[in-house]
């Protein structure tokens, strides 16, 4: 695999709106290096108390093109039912092109109005399905905060996948196709930069679990696989703190010759982590946690292998009504293969789909799996009648850059996506909304719903 990268200008051109690079001057003659433009406003997270906004601010420079400059922020926010305009809420003192609003306080259920500025100008979308679709918060200039489930709150467990570590070039899909990005000479390597960006932030919102559903590393090489169980081991102690399972791209390959041996494979990530399908359980305060390999020896696709079922059914079947979240790092649903952009190919074979969500129907404890695999914030249909959200949640490495929060308390859960917010993680995450020819946005940030959710459901005998 091979690209060279774009240039820096084409890069950071990427981040803006085709509208906007279309209404911006082109000529030396005609720029205007002062004319500031707050466009890719988005609504990130929105929970019972709080709100995170984001938008980039750029400016044409002396040949026309738009780039990355910095400037002030404020938010101005107030009830959508009041007479009054919106008062400014937030604002930050420290200039940057990639703003990052996050606003508490609010009261549940409750319907605010409000406006995101930089140097006097309004953020606005860019040319985005996803933003700019009637209804939205962003087309709209108003959110309603979630209700919570009633009860206590009883845990938070992070959901992430897709760090890629060791990958030097985001967003290729067939040899150099489409052009990729690389970080900048000088910086740290992104999918480093991405996963120190999580892992500080888990910290700063009380996370107590952290379940990595694939894809850790960009070709599990022995330097790749020992690299990052370095990085999460210094977070916490796998197997209790954080549990991981295998992705396509963690899967054994040929060659690495000091690795455990599978035939003419080399298993690194296998030495580092997890023996190849091996169920994953785990059990904290009464709520269940299984990881399934669902990774191919050879391939992009997903399967389960014979011995890996067989020992889920036998842990579901002895205690079929515990609640259990399942994650692993294929989507599972027919929904999930129509829709996302390489196949039905792409997410768990059919067959083993159909027979995981028998499984599913057996054991009614099962609320909520969660995979990668597709880079996207997407909720699908089941295909058979049982109650389990099928959560795809977006990647850590590239734009959105974040991962989900499950807070679960004694009446349901809600589900927030988080970007993370580090300086060099907001650059890069703005620097990959150019990824497929800047379509990435559209399709990896999700809906609104996808993103922020409440689920009922009855956990009153966890702890």
């Amino acid at each position: 695999m091979s690209c060279c990268g774009p240039s820096r200008r084409t890069v950071l051109g990427a981040i803006a709106s085709a509208a906007l690079l279309s209404a911006m001057p082109t000529s030396r003659a005609r720029a205007r290096p002062v004319s500031l433009v707050a466009t890719d406003l988005e609504v990130v997270t929105v929970t019972d108390s709080s709100v995170v906004l984001t938008w980039t601010t750029v400016a044409p420079d002396e040949s026309g093109r738009l780039i990355p400059v910095p400037s002030d922020a404020e938010v101005r926010l107030g009830p959508a039912d009041s007479l009054n305009a919106p008062v400014p809420v937030f604002a930050d003192p420290d200039r940057t092109p990639f703003h990052y609003a996050e606003i508490g306080g609010l009261e549940p259920g409750r319907r605010y109005r409000f406006e995101a500025w930089s140097q006097g100008v309004r953020a606005t979308p860019a040319l985005s399905l996803t933003t700019l679709s009637p209804g939205t918060p962003e087309a709209t200039g108003e959110f309603t905060t979630m209700v919570p489930p009633p009860g206590r709150l009883l845990r938070t467990i992070a959901l992430a996948n897709d760090v890629h570590y060791g990958e030097t070039v985001s967003g290729l899909v067939v040899g150099s196709f489409p052009p990729g990005f690389r970080q900048p000479a000088g910086l740290p390597p992104y999918p480093e930069v991405m996963l120190s960006a999580l892992l500080d932030d888990l910290r700063a919102r009380g996370a107590d679990r952290l379940l990595v559903a694939g894809d850790l590393t960009s070709e599990a090489t022995p330097e790749e696989s020992r690299a990052v169980r370095a990085r999460l081991d210094s977070w916490g102690t796998l197997g209790s703190d954080y549990l991981v399972t295998r992705g396509n791209h963690d899967r054994p390959h040929l060659g690495h010759r000091s690795c455990t041996h599978l035939g003419e494979h080399r298993d690194c990530w296998g030495d580092n982590f997890l023996a190849r399908q091996e169920l994953v359980e785990h059990e904290v305060g009464g709520l269940r946690l299984l990881g399934v390999d669902t990774s191919e020896l050879d391939g992009a696709g997903g399967r389960i292998e014979r011995p890996q079922f067989d020992r889920l059914a036998e842990v579901l079947r002895a205690d079929p009504d515990r609640p259990t979240l399942v994650f692993g790092h294929h989507p599972v649903t027919i929904e999930s293969g129509l829709t996302n952009t390489a196949g039905p190919a792409f997410v768990l074979d059919g067959t083993d789909s159909a027979e995981l969500q028998r499984l599913y129907e057996r054991a009614p404890g099962v609320f909520l799996h969660h995979s990668g695999h597709t880079h996207r914030n997407r909720r699908t249909k089941p295909d058979a009648a049982i109650a389990v959200e099928f959560l795809e949640v977006a990647a850590v490495k590239e734009y959105p850059g974040g991962y989900s929060l499950l807070r679960v308390y004694e009446g349901g859960y809600m589900v927030n996506f988080y970007k993370t917010r580090t300086e060099d993680a907001r650059r890069w995450s703005g620097t990959t909304r150019g990824e497929y020819f800047g379509l990435l946005p559209d399709y990896s940030l999700g809906t609104f719903a996808d993103r922020n959710h409440v689920v009922a459901r009855d956990f009153s005998g966890l702890s």
